[in-house]
């Protein structure tokens, strides 16, 4: 099936002329990055959201799919919790509250950054006593997102307990600032796309709008206690413009995105406690983005993105590779995956080992997905540019005059290659050339992407090992019995289900054609599964009703029956 992608940005945005290649952004959006977590990605999302709900926007794109939204920035609220390291110390050596006060307002009136003309004077008002406002600080610190992380203080976050707590990744210096791209790295921008792209966007906005995180009508009472750290007159929480350029989503549809979706809805129809429902979303958020970046990744491989390389055009193609196979025969372990033959079907394998006293198949198995898989990316990228020499226009320029100079034209056209001194010889060196730079670029945050992620959200761990694998900690197997058991489960049906839906590989049914291939024996895939089973029931998350039926349990769904 080939996928509809969108067209690229034109030469006249932003967004292109801000990006020496388009390769990475073509096939994945613009974009994914590494050095965001799951965390801050949800984090960026829901304050787009809620500047879009102001303005009655949310999940609406324009029609021309450029999306635009403002942000807060919170200077008072940040200075506070993150950068002021003399509070503590004003506490234990003044003993008056007098004394407390003067001196603490005075050094955060010097020493606070990004604000023109500070004035933390209002805080006094709304205290009776210092030791009050301290508490205050040192829980919302204790609660802060990756709050004992070594970042700097601009681009820490309070838990979005509701509207006052949203604002963006920071950049500052003395009394300015800018918006930063490091740790707001527009993952929640494409994870705001996916989310307007699915049926079920509306479901979701008044599930966050329920939650009180998103809408000023349904602010909570820890929402509230942050909005007294903040001035009144809003002088630091009015939201500026974006001076940047736009997302991009490549493709308009996808079933990624209904999954998504839909797991969403699904732990929000547990009804989780208060705010207990962030984490998972945060998880399966992380586990969805991960398998978006795999299957994108096979489609091109596959050559499902693009009708001009369908298997039948190439097959038909006479044009010779381009690669010679010396210069693919690497040593690193990298070149020998890129020769992997690939795999027919479009769903990712990731094979899990449930942790076993002692080493089995399954771990090497496991690692051995997890390394395939980790090189998917960079194989992907290398066929997108492989593919411009099965261009028709291509095989006319290698017999141009100006083959060189036409070359160049037909690759600026397709990936916005910029570079004003080419030494090449031959069209077939320049795209060799280009392969090598995408290479080098895609390594620096996109080739990252899926083995960080994978850690992040617990799926992934070297763990006894000096080799990661695929290894699921007990907080995303219960993030998974969430989103997969509406009720309960028989237990080779949510094996099947996590197969279906994520392509994770646990027992002997799943691992059939692994099986069938001599890799492993039956016996060690239903090991595995046994050892799920007894996982699950510690976690108080399965029960045994006899020797021959068991079922998982959703805690959340079932008690209310």
């Amino acid at each position: 099936m080939i996928i509809k992608r969108l067209p690229k940005p034109t030469s006249h945005n932003k967004t292109h002329r801000e990006t020496e290649m388009w390769v990475d952004e073509a096939i994945w959006g613009h974009r994914l990055y590494d050095e965001q977590t799951p965390w801050l990605t949800l984090l960026e999302f829901l304050g787009i959201v809620q500047t879009q709900l102001e303005r009655e926007q949310a999940f609406i794109e324009p029609e021309n799919h450029q999306l635009e939204y403002p942000s807060y920035s919170r200077l008072y609220l940040r200075n506070i919790l993150f950068n002021n390291p003399f509070l503590e110390a004003v506490y234990a050596e003044y003993p008056t509250e007098e004394e407390r006060w003067q001196q603490w307002l005075t050094l955060m009136n010097d020493n606070c950054g990004g604000i023109n003309t500070p004035n933390f004077s209002y805080l006094q008002e709304r205290f009776i006593r210092f030791r009050d406002f301290l508490e205050v600080v040192r829980f919302l610190q204790s609660n802060a997102i990756e709050g004992d992380s070594n970042k700097r203080w601009t681009s820490k976050f309070v838990f979005p307990y509701g509207v006052n707590c949203l604002y963006e990744d920071l950049r500052i210096s003395k009394n300015s600032y800018s918006n930063d791209r490091r740790f707001f790295a527009r993952n929640g921008e494409l994870l705001y796309l996916m989310i307007s792209r699915s049926s079920l966007k509306l479901d979701i906005l008044t599930h966050l709008k329920k939650l009180g995180i998103i809408d000023h009508k349904q602010s909570s009472k820890w929402n509230k206690l942050v909005a007294t750290l903040q001035p009144n007159d809003h002088s630091d929480t009015k939201p500026r413009g974006k001076d940047s350029s736009p997302p991009y989503l490549p493709y308009e549809h996808l079933d990624e995105f209904e999954n998504l979706a839909n797991d969403w809805i699904n732990l929000f129809n547990c009804h989780l406690p208060d705010y207990d429902s962030l984490p998972h979303l945060v998880t399966i958020t992380g586990v969805h983005l991960v398998i978006y970046l795999l299957k994108r990744a096979k489609a091109v491989l596959n050559n499902e993105d693009d009708p001009r390389f369908s298997s039948e055009s190439l097959l038909n193609s006479q044009q010779n590779l381009l690669f010679k196979s010396e210069t693919i025969a690497n040593t690193n372990e990298d070149s020998l995956n890129s020769t992997t033959t690939l795999n027919s079907q479009d769903k990712p394998q990731l094979i899990l080992e449930i942790i076993a006293p002692k080493k089995t198949i399954i771990r090497d198995l496991a690692s051995d997905a997890f390394l395939n898989n980790n090189n998917l990316s960079k194989r992907a990228v290398e066929h997108y540019i492989k593919r411009l020499s099965q261009l028709p226009e291509w095989q006319t320029c290698l017999n141009s005059a100006n083959s060189i100079e036409d070359a160049l034209e037909i690759i600026k056209e397709e990936i916005y290659y910029k570079k004003d001194e080419i030494k090449c010889n031959s069209p077939d060196e320049l795209l060799e050339e280009i392969r090598l730079s995408a290479i080098t670029r895609h390594k620096q945050h996109v080739g990252q992407f899926h083995s960080k992620w994978t850690k992040e959200i617990g799926l992934a761990s070297s763990r006894g090992s000096r080799r990661t694998r695929y290894a699921p900690t007990d907080s995303l197997l219960k993030t998974l019995v969430l989103c997969c058991v509406p009720k309960r489960m028989e237990f080779q049906e949510f094996l099947d289900t996590l197969y279906q839906k994520y392509g994770f590989i646990i027992g002997e049914k799943q691992a059939i054609d692994i099986i069938q291939r001599k890799e492993a024996d039956l016996e060690a895939f239903s090991d595995n599964a046994e050892r799920l089973e007894q996982r699950l029931a510690s976690l108080g998350l399965l029960k045994r009703l006899s020797d021959a039926c068991a079922y998982v349990l959703n805690p959340y769904t079932v008690e209310k029956t």
